[in-house]
């Protein structure tokens, strides 16, 4: 692992211990002082007549994203997409002071985020756990870790499978980052923040033209915090400059670099108890700050440098074209101390909490381009054509190793300690058993696509598209030197048809596809026995619809089934054979509303109600709420006062698909205040679990359940320049 060079530490804290940051009060989102322009990847821009004059200029919608191309590949408006998509903007980041993607989910009807370990962001969405379906400006970012928001101008939920757009997997929908890049606007900004349990970040966005032909952007953040739980620490720091250069009328180029290190305790919460409650289990009883375990000896830390290139260039007569190109290398490593079994009792009844370790270095390299040329074309039918093609690297080394307690080459592999000091601060040992992965995978893509985004009648648009993608991976035991290959033929079909009775109401229907290659979605589960099966394959079916309530207040309504075939189990007329089955089924009814409801009133929020099953089994899936509910609003009183107040509702989950143990559901409140010293000055009170409630926000089995937050508060201030 490479040290972490965090020689901003001492300017950081410094700056950090003064103010805090994000989110500046305004009048109204729709008029903020401090609103970022529009990435010009992906414009919002809209013509408008006035006096027969065509004006063209940036539109700020706070809440409401407009246009986007990540469903299509097209610049193309929301309403014309047959797929629910909730957008978390800039403005709405801003305001509840977001700083990652379990944030982000919170108000995204039908996501929740499951605990992922404690090392890494694992969405839910529509009831499949992911943690490689995450997205960086359309292209794939699929090692586990952490992401932060500091260089990112808004977060784009696309639900259900979306193989036609992003390729494999994707099975319950993507989350996909559109990154703040250089555009020839002038930006200065400097974020402090500072609150509840130490918590200290600073953060920075400066940007602008160089000339006609080239602008800069420097992004950049650093945090340093500790958390409500005992032993507990985070520090994090990222730099993401971006360059932008014209060299021609018709052409623009746009390189970027990250460099983003995260190191952080591995936190896998709290175990369950041995009592049961109405027929099932519960977590246990404990304070919110109790450690299982050993945060001393449960370090994570993640490394990230990633290059990306875009070259948009405009033919003329409608044809134009679109290269993108990402190279990034991850180095991650993570290792914990944690509660692996629910609570045991001794011979006198004094209760027992089982304590249980190991680590995991993964290193990957990832190099995608992405090529795509789209041609407009008018006449009686119109017609937007995508064709696109997807070359793709991925080189992943993983290895692991199982923690041994007690002397030197022990071969205990738990130890029962007092659940009243659950802590275990003994001796370890790190060291490979006989079924610890040490592995190297080589897995390579090559896909083409194409969609025509069809424009029947002023009432009647169509999408129809379809992906191939050819999968090869190459995996090899380090252990055995025993080698494998498989390759997967992908076929990616999506069809949707939007009927628009007036302007601003669009009804539609889809169908979609995706499929998980065997190797899973990490590319480490390849095997004798499981690479002749044909990959697990997703099919969704989708009604909805979208309604412009007003200029800047949207309502969209879906609902949908989503089915999991080719799924692995044993054959019951023959024990020593496997068979693919149907797996979970999934329907869920989800709203959302986004937008403002007067000049000075704006709102976020959603529902969601969802079921599924388990074909032939009386289970439910894991990680799957039975309704959700959000809210935000913000009201601004004047020019320089406003507030903001929220809720949020999680019904009961299980916390595995045993569906031993339940985790109970919970509402949660938030308010903010936000005060403009100056126009150029604005300051923040962020106010989380206003209530003081005491719930369980995550899990990620049976005995790894993490505890909620406790009231908070984080103080933040934004300079402008």
């Amino acid at each position: 692992m490479r040290p972490s060079a965090l020689s901003a530490a001492p300017l950081a804290a410094a700056l950090a211990s003064l103010l805090a940051a994000p989110v500046f009060a305004q009048t109204g989102p729709a008029a903020s002082a401090a609103t970022p322009a529009a990435d010009s990847a992906d414009p919002q821009r809209e013509p408008t007549d006035l006096d027969g004059v065509e004006v063209i200029g940036k539109v700020d919608y706070g809440y409401v994203q407009k246009r986007s191309r990540s469903a299509t590949k097209t610049d193309t408006d929301l309403q014309d997409v047959p797929q629910a998509v909730t957008v978390v903007t800039q403005d709405l980041i801003r305001d509840q002071a977001m700083q990652n993607l379990a944030d982000v989910v919170r108000y995204v009807p039908g996501a929740t985020m499951a605990q992922g370990e404690g090392n890494r962001d694992t969405p839910v969405l529509r009831g499949n756990a992911s943690t490689a379906d995450m997205f960086v400006d359309g292209i794939r970012d699929d090692t586990q870790y952490f992401r932060d928001l500091y260089n990112i101008e808004r977060v784009e939920a696309l639900k259900g499978p979306n193989a036609m757009i992003f390729g494999r997997g994707g099975s319950g929908g993507v989350l996909n980052r559109v990154s703040k890049q250089a555009d020839w606007e002038t930006v200065r900004g400097l974020d402090l923040q500072f609150g509840s349990w130490n918590k200290r970040r600073i953060a920075g966005d400066f940007g602008q033209a160089m000339s006609d032909g080239a602008a800069f952007r420097v992004t950049g953040m650093f945090e340093d915090s500790e958390s409500y739980r005992d032993g507990y620490q985070a520090q994090r720091w990222g730099i993401n400059p971006t360059f932008a250069f014209a060299p021609g009328e018709n052409t623009t180029i746009k390189l970027g670099y990250e460099h983003f290190e995260d190191e952080r305790v591995a936190d896998r919460g709290v175990p369950s108890s041995p009592t049961m409650f109405n027929g099932r289990r519960l977590p246990v009883e404990t304070d919110p700050s109790t450690f299982f375990g050993d945060p001393d000896r449960s370090p994570v830390t993640a490394d990230v440098d990633a290059f990306s290139a875009l070259v948009d260039h405009d033919f003329g007569n409608g044809l134009s074209l679109r290269n993108s190109t990402r190279i990034a290398d991850y180095d991650k490593f993570y290792q914990n101390v944690y509660a692996g079994g629910p609570i045991s009792f001794d011979a006198s009844g004094a209760p027992l909490a089982d304590i249980r370790a190991y680590n995991n270095a993964t290193v990957r390299e990832n190099v995608f381009n992405q090529t795509d040329f789209v041609w407009k074309v008018d006449g009686g039918v119109k017609h937007t054509l995508l064709f696109g093609a997807e070359l793709g690297r991925q080189e992943t080394d993983n290895l692991r190793q199982t923690g041994y307690f007690g002397a030197t080459g022990s071969t205990v592999t738990s130890v029962l300690v007092p659940f009243a000091n659950p802590r275990y601060t003994g001796p370890l040992e790190f060291r490979q058993s006989d079924t610890d992965a040490d592995n190297h995978t080589v897995a390579k893509v090559a896909a083409v696509y194409l969609q025509d985004q069809i424009e029947l009648t002023p009432h009647w648009q169509a999408v129809i598209g379809v992906r191939y993608d050819r999968f090869d991976i190459d995996f090899r035991n380090n252990r055995s030197g025993e080698t494998l290959a498989a390759t997967d033929n992908l076929f990616s079909p999506r069809v949707g048809l939007v009927y628009k009775p007036v302007e601003p109401v669009s009804l539609y229907a889809s169908y979609s596809m995706t499929h998980l290659p065997r190797s899973g979605e990490q590319m480490t589960s390849l095997s004798e026995s499981n690479r002749a099966f044909d990959p697990e394959e997703f099919r969704n079916y989708e009604i909805g619809a979208k309604w412009e309530v007003v200029p800047g207040l949207s309502l969209t309504a879906a609902a949908y089934r989503l089915q999991r075939k080719n799924v692995i189990a044993p054959d019951p007329d023959d024990a020593t054979r496997s068979i693919l089955i149907d797996g979970q089924r999934i329907r869920g009814l989800e709203i959302g509303l986004a937008g403002n409801i007067t000049e000075a009133w704006s709102v976020m929020g959603g529902y969601a109600w969802q079921e599924g099953d388990i074909p032939d089994s009386d289970l439910e899936p894991a990680q799957l709420p039975k309704q959700t509910a959000s809210l935000w609003n913000r009201y601004d009183f004047n020019q320089r006062w406003g507030i903001g107040l929220g809720a949020f509702y999680r019904g009961d989950i299980f916390a595995s698909t045993s569906n031993e143990v339940v985790v109970k559901g919970y509402t949660r409140y938030d308010a903010a205040v936000f005060f403009d010293i100056s126009p150029t000055i604005g300051l923040q009170l962020n106010l989380e679990n206003v209530f003081d409630k005491e719930y369980f926000v995550s899990a990620h089995n049976d005995n790894n359940i993490t505890p909620g937050s406790p009231r908070a508060a984080y103080l933040s201030a934004r300079f402008r320049f």
